[in-house]
């Protein structure tokens, strides 16, 4: 219905602040019928909300969470203040930057997060070294760190420097720090990590910090991706 996340749901159902036609429920899992039942949240009725889908070039050093005990600035810090509660669509840790979706539709964005899915993401990624092809090799074999099984879909080398590399780097899933975490264990050191594509959706010209709702054929070209 757009009010909060799932995760948020579950708490208040279970901490008894959520009601069905009037009686409390306190199970996540009870069945209701969008549209036919009354669901109030602390003795008040919600009703579904429109669906919003937004995009947003997330900068370096921002932070994906709703608040921070340490006072750092946040994704929803870029955001319309008026706009009803919104949801991140996956994370990108702080030093990440790039593309991150946005929605109060938490039924697709778990679907888009959902490694059975195999949606592509696609990250350019700068190390400190001049890549080669045993490098890619290693890479795409992938590594086992702290019992995870670390692997990506494919990668390439887009430019060499003299001391430095861009990659492209493709994954259909995403473990917590996943690309970094890889290159850590192949002694590989990120200097940055640019989130450029999520399924057919690219970031595009996007400023950093700028957010623009997703167009409606580019919501559709991520739904036809996601079956497949």
């Amino acid at each position: 219905m757009g009010y909060c996340s799932r995760s948020q749901a579950a708490a208040l159902i279970r901490e008894g602040r959520v009601a069905v036609n009037g009686r409390m429920i306190r199970d996540p899992e009870n069945p209701v019928q969008i549209g036919r039942d009354q669901i109030e949240v602390g003795g008040s009725a919600i009703a579904e909300l429109p669906q919003v889908y937004l995009v947003m070039n997330k900068p370096r050093g921002v932070v994906t969470t709703a608040s921070d005990e340490k006072g750092r600035m946040t994704v929803y810090d870029l955001l319309d203040p008026t706009l009803p509660w919104l949801g991140p669509v996956g994370r990108l840790d702080k030093a990440s930057e790039g593309l991150l979706l946005l929605t109060n539709d938490s039924e697709w964005a778990a679907k888009i997060t959902d490694p059975a899915s195999h949606l592509d993401k696609t990250y350019h990624v700068q190390v400190d070294r001049v890549a080669d092809d045993g490098l890619l090799a290693k890479i795409t074999r992938g590594a086992t760190v702290d019992g995870d099984r670390l692997r990506v879909k494919a990668a390439r080398v887009l430019r060499r420097g003299e001391k430095h590399s861009w990659l492209e780097v493709i994954l259909d899933e995403g473990k917590n720090r996943h690309i970094r975490r890889l290159l850590e264990a192949l002694d590989v050191q990120v200097l940055r990590l640019v989130r450029v594509a999520v399924g057919p959706l690219a970031l595009g010209d996007l400023t950093k910090g700028a957010v623009r709702a997703l167009a409606v054929r580019e919501k559709e070209a991520v739904d036809r991706a996601l079956l497949g």
